[in-house]
């Protein structure tokens, strides 16, 4: 069998066929690289019995061959294959010749050196030996936060700058380009970058670094999407930012400092330790919720969090991701503070919410396809967020399920594709909220299991659960007692030893029963603490200064009309795929305006009668009613249409707003697939109504339009109505709630419709009849039918309404009141849909 050697930076392997080879970061593979965009377990190479085959196994940055990004591929000799990068990631070259075998445990390669395309050779350099000090590893036990600034070597780069404050720990820059003055340094995801930049969060020309001949630097933006930070802080789009020795440039997953004339990148792969210090949240009335709660993680760790109700598992939750900040406390990122750099933070951050974060009408490609739409740069193709979305779908093991609906997904699978949601962007930290809720032992082990590769593939995943069963293949437990703080940090397998309790069963029950005990001291004075929690903990706590709104509010990755439209597109397709809605949307209409066909069917008459004998016009009482009809059936379909959307994509549009999703943008395009959807209904009730009976020969406004003029205001109350829809669907908390505020307001729409009894001069209700959008809507039609005439003031026939005047003028004036109410509504379900967002989104 043929044998396959592998040379890196002059280091080589023979490979014998009769085994295969592991390729990543793992010291115990057995092909080690040490280069932070290289996955844990990146790889393996094997003999399959024809060929040899490099198969990737999900990681995080890819392989490529050829400058394509594989998933398994036949290889030989004069192949080369990129792992972590197409252009830059460790170079293998395969050869069949002989070689001498190098023992990967004895020596690991060095970083391959980073040369800026385009670039003269001085542009590149690689890393001295004092810089290639080996990445932080956890132990076992006992893990310790790095100090702040007692971790980090002082770094003496070749313009002399020293003792830069870190920014990975104490981690070594991935890469570093040399800087010279005069010269500019272009950043972006396109090849013809001086540095490029492989990520679909960073622009295809993002950013410039610019050195001045007076010797400073300052980083430009390009009118990126996805933003340009100095010190975790935005700078404006198109804007520029001079340079400090100490400032760090944050583009996407990299991150960059200057020190002296040298430009060292940081890439995030995933590998963050993450920690929270002292977070305490207070509400009003000054009750505490969460108290005191520090812990800390390393790297490539999987975090359960656990506890009874009432424990602010769900309120950590929030204080962790940033959506409700703690009011004391800090957040930890890899050493950077969360809710300071938030704006720039929140992209390496996933965050999957106990409910489904996606549509379930659609298929799992075709979600995924929408969602990668809104969250990329608009600059991105659809052939890279194509590429992208099947990379997901093969890890997470979805790619035989993507054509299907996610509806017939079982919860296990419904679960993985809202982890695919969230790993598109590739988040370093990733937490989920009861993940394995209603699902089955069976389920439950798979999500636990799915959740530890993520871990080892080189991320830190954190789940609150109320499932037990799976703990042990956590790395670290935190267990919540009632009131909000912590009674036990540490491995899951010595936990019940540390209660003293044999299940966890029992260890609830000591929590229900012994509810005002001082769990958190009892911890706090044990070993355990010692061991686990006391270096981060001993830390003095402090309020947090939050930075003003605007430079804690990430930017929109796509500008407010492609928002839309990628709204409206998804819309329809949710619709479209919903074969009852559609069916309901023409049959409710249909019926409705039958219904009043059968009101004084024999007469057919919306004008007055002339009296046969003396030839006199008479009130004619037919009008009214069926125009009442007609009104309540368009209040109640427009109504209808809208009043669960809001509440049922609640979840949905929680999260995309935090990624950056504008609210008014959401709005709109509920209010146009909507508002189409309603006029057209109004349309149809309208002409079924009105076209059967004799009507007036000519109209107010429109002239011989009669018809339209009389279905206008049906058309417009409809929408009117499903602008008060979306208000309740915004107010109320579950579904449920929707279908009897939907009577209320259908009933209260017959009363002050003006047709069952007279409004004017009815002091207080004709006034407030003004807020109902039925009176206004009868009003315009009744103007056109002249229903002063036809519907006079039985107890003061000289009494007439000023809203039914058989004027244009009075037409016109119902309809802009009508309009107008509709806009009212709209800027009220904006304000309520505010109270759904994270806290920093909030303007």
């Amino acid at each position: 069998m043929p044998e396959l050697v592998l040379e890196l930076n002059g280091r080589t392997w023979t490979l014998d066929a009769s085994r295969p080879y592991t390729l990543g970061r793992d010291p115990q593979g057995d092909i080690t690289l040490d280069d932070a965009r290289v996955s844990w377990r990146h790889a393996t190479i094997s003999w399959n019995g024809r060929s040899w085959v490099i198969e990737d196994h999900g990681s995080t940055n890819g392989t490529f061959v050829q400058g394509q990004r594989i998933h398994q591929m036949e290889i030989g000799p004069g192949s080369a294959v990129h792992l972590g990068n197409a252009t830059d990631g460790p170079r293998l070259n395969l050869s069949g010749a002989a070689a001498a075998v190098a023992a990967p445990q004895q020596a690991q390669p060095q970083q391959q050196p980073y040369v800026a395309k385009g670039a003269s050779p001085g542009w590149a350099q690689q890393a001295p030996p004092q810089q290639q000090a080996p990445q932080q590893q956890a132990p076992q036990q006992g893990w310790q936060q790095p100090q702040q600034s007692a971790a980090v070597p002082q770094q003496q780069g070749p313009g002399g700058g020293a003792g830069a404050p870190p920014v990975y720990g104490d981690r070594s820059p991935t890469t570093f380009h040399q800087f010279s003055l005069g010269r500019v340094m272009r950043i972006g995801r396109a090849l013809e970058n001086e540095l490029v930049v492989s990520d679909l969060q960073v622009s295809r020309n993002h950013a410039e670094f610019h050195a001045t001949p007076d010797g400073r630097f300052e980083i430009r933006d390009l009118g990126s999407h996805n933003g340009t930070y100095v010190n975790g802080m935005p700078i404006a789009k198109g804007g520029s930012a001079l340079l400090g020795p100490n400032d760090i440039v944050g583009v996407g997953h990299s991150t960059f400092r200057l020190i002296g004339d040298r430009l060292e990148e940081f890439v995030d792969t995933g590998e963050v330790s993450f920690s929270a210090r002292h977070l305490t949240v207070t509400v009003d009335g000054g009750k505490q919720i969460l108290k005191d709660v520090s812990f800390g993680v390393p790297e490539k760790s999987l975090i359960a969090v656990i506890g009874p109700s009432g424990s602010g598992k769900s309120t950590l939750l929030k204080a962790l991701t940033g959506y409700r900040p703690a009011n004391q406390g800090d957040v930890l990122y890899d050493n950077r503070n969360l809710y300071k750099q938030f704006a720039e933070l929140r992209q390496r951050i996933g965050l999957v919410p106990q409910d489904d974060i996606l549509h379930k009408e659609l298929t799992v490609k075709k979600a995924l396809k929408y969602a990668a739409k809104l969250r990329f740069p608009a600059d991105t193709t659809g052939q890279e967020r194509e590429a992208r979305i099947d990379e997901v779908l093969r890890e997470l093991k979805l790619d035989i399920h993507k054509e299907k609906k996610v509806t017939s997904l079982s919860g296990g699978q419904r679960k993985r594709v809202s982890v695919a949601l969230e790993l598109l962007t590739k988040p370093s930290l990733i937490f989920l909220d009861e993940p394995t809720s209603g699902l089955d032992p069976g389920m439950d082990r798979d999500v636990m299991q799915l959740l530890r590769g993520l871990a080892d593939d080189g991320r830190t995943v954190l789940v609150v659960t109320h499932s037990v069963a799976e703990l042990a293949i956590c790395d670290k437990l935190l267990v919540m007692a009632p009131g909000g703080s912590v009674a036990y940090f540490g491995p899951p397998e010595e936990a019940l030893n540390f209660f003293g309790y044999d299940t966890w069963a029992d260890v609830f029950s000591a929590f229900e029963n012994y509810r005002d005990y001082d769990w958190a001291g009892r911890w706090k004075g044990s070993q355990h603490y010692q061991m686990y929690a006391a270096d981060i903990d001993a830390v003095a706590p402090q309020s947090v200064h939050m930075p003003p709104p605007q430079q804690m509010r990430p930017p929109k990755p796509q500008g407010w009309g492609s928002q839309l439209m990628t709204l409206i597109r998804r819309y329809v397709s949710v619709i479209v795929s919903d074969k009852g809605f559609l069916a309901l949307t023409v049959i409710l209409p249909a019926v409705l305006g039958a219904v009043s066909l059968l009101i004084d069917s024999d007469k057919g008459l919306l004008v007055n009668p002339a009296n046969p004998k003396t030839g006199v016009h008479i009130p004619n009482g037919t009008a009214t009613t069926v125009l009442l009809i007609l009104a309540v059936g368009a209040c109640f379909a427009g109504a209808a249409n809208s009043v669960r959307e809001l509440i049922k994509e609640r979840v949905i549009y929680e999260r995309e707003r935090a990624t950056g999703l504008s609210r008014s943008a959401y709005l709109m395009s509920k209010v146009i697939v909507l508002g189409t959807i309603t006029v057209l209904q109004g349309a149809m009730v309208g002409a079924i109504g009105f076209s059967s009976r004799e009507i007036p020969d000519k109209g107010l406004v429109l002239g011989n339009a009669v018809l339209l003029e009389l279905s206008i205001p049906i058309m417009a109350l409809g929408f009117t109505s499903m602008m008060f829809g979306l208000i309740i669907s915004s107010l109320v908390k579950t579904a449920e709630k929707t279908m009897p505020l939907l009577v209320m307001f259908a009933i209260i729409q017959v009363v002050f419709t003006g047709c069952l009894f007279t409004l004017h001069g009815a002091v207080g209700v004709n006034e407030f009849s003004y807020l109902m959008p039925s009176r206004w809507a009868v009003a315009a039609a009744g103007t056109t039918l002249d229903f002063n005439n036809i519907a006079p003031n039985t107890d003061d026939p000289t009494s007439t309404d000023p809203l039914w005047d058989h004027a244009a003028g009075a037409w016109t004036m119902d309809m802009a009141a009508l309009i107008v109410l509709g806009v009212i509504c709209g800027f009220f379900v904006a304000r309520f849909l505010r109270r759904h967002e994270p806290e920093v989104m909030r303007k």
